[in-house]
């Protein structure tokens, strides 16, 4: 949107006849006044994606490391750290959603595997809410079919809103709820009634629940049931350190190398610039 020569050299190998038109219609007819009413609205959103040192060694490399299709087909694990106090809260919340994006496409192109060849992949989410988009609905009504698998945590109903409430509680089929604040057991009560009440839910004791199961198909009457406790599992921290090692290793490079990659990058672009 800012370079007119970078622009119009990326045209030339777009395919999507939509996004073609796009450009060569709508764009191509707009004044400079209404150019500059949308241009700085993208360079806001993007500005501080690129300008962190971090962020850009990440995002201006030219090939990832890993490929998500992959990482889903051959159960392999993916762990990503999306600390808000590391690399801020608008860069977390992008790259939250870009992976969730492409962790949803990934699942859908399970079109092409036969039902009994896709293997299951489990994708846990922390403070979920940061991270939801039209993809996170689509997962949890659709994705199930493909063999993906939505596990995530928040701390309060209202951090959801009222589409996403019922997207999530409309594909829940085995209800389990442990002690909660009194304003959401007022909300949970809902789902068992008439026999739990907003007191009883958030009354609970440790490793107390109450459970709404889907038996065969069939929802049967609310029962109360109490977990056990959770056994004390230590790791040696060498053997921590040495899969971090190995990870490194196969999928990452030295800061060197991928800065240099981003400047030879830039050189290209300035080059068409030039021509």
């Amino acid at each position: 949107f800012t370079d007119d020569n970078f622009q119009r050299e990326r045209r030339t190998t777009l395919k999507n006849p939509i996004v073609r038109s796009w450009w060569d219609h709508t764009y191509a007819k707009m004044g400079d006044r209404e150019k500059w009413e949308i241009i700085p609205y993208f360079a806001a959103k993007f500005g501080q994606f690129i300008t962190n040192t971090m962020m850009r060694n990440i995002v201006g490399q030219t090939k990832s490391a890993f490929d998500i299709g992959d990482v889903m087909n051959q159960q392999k694990l993916l762990l990503v750290s999306l600390s808000k106090g590391t690399i801020g809260d608008l860069n977390s919340n992008l790259l939250g959603l870009i992976l969730v994006s492409k962790i949803q496409i990934a699942a859908m192109r399970r079109q092409n595997i036969a039902k009994e060849d896709r293997k299951d992949f489990f994708l846990y989410i922390d403070e979920f809410q940061n991270y939801v988009t039209d993809s996170i609905e689509s997962i949890l009504s659709e994705a199930r079919k493909y063999g993906l698998w939505l596990i995530v945590a928040h701390q309060f109903l209202h951090q959801m809103s009222i589409t996403l409430s019922h997207a999530l509680f409309g594909n829940v089929g085995t209800l389990v709820s442990f002690r909660i604040s009194a304003e959401d057991a007022r909300v949970m009560m809902s789902h068992f009634d008439p026999y739990v009440g907003a007191y009883d839910l958030a009354n609970l004791g440790i490793r107390e629940a109450y459970a709404k199961m889907l038996v065969k198909w069939q929802v049967r009457d609310p029962l109360s049931i109490k977990t056990r406790s959770v056994p004390d599992i230590r790791i040696d921290p060498q053997y921590i350190e040495s899969l971090y090692q190995i990870s490194r290793s196969k999928y990452t490079r030295s800061l060197k190398e991928a800065r240099k990659d981003i400047v030879e990058k830039k050189s290209e672009i300035e080059k068409i610039d030039n021509f």
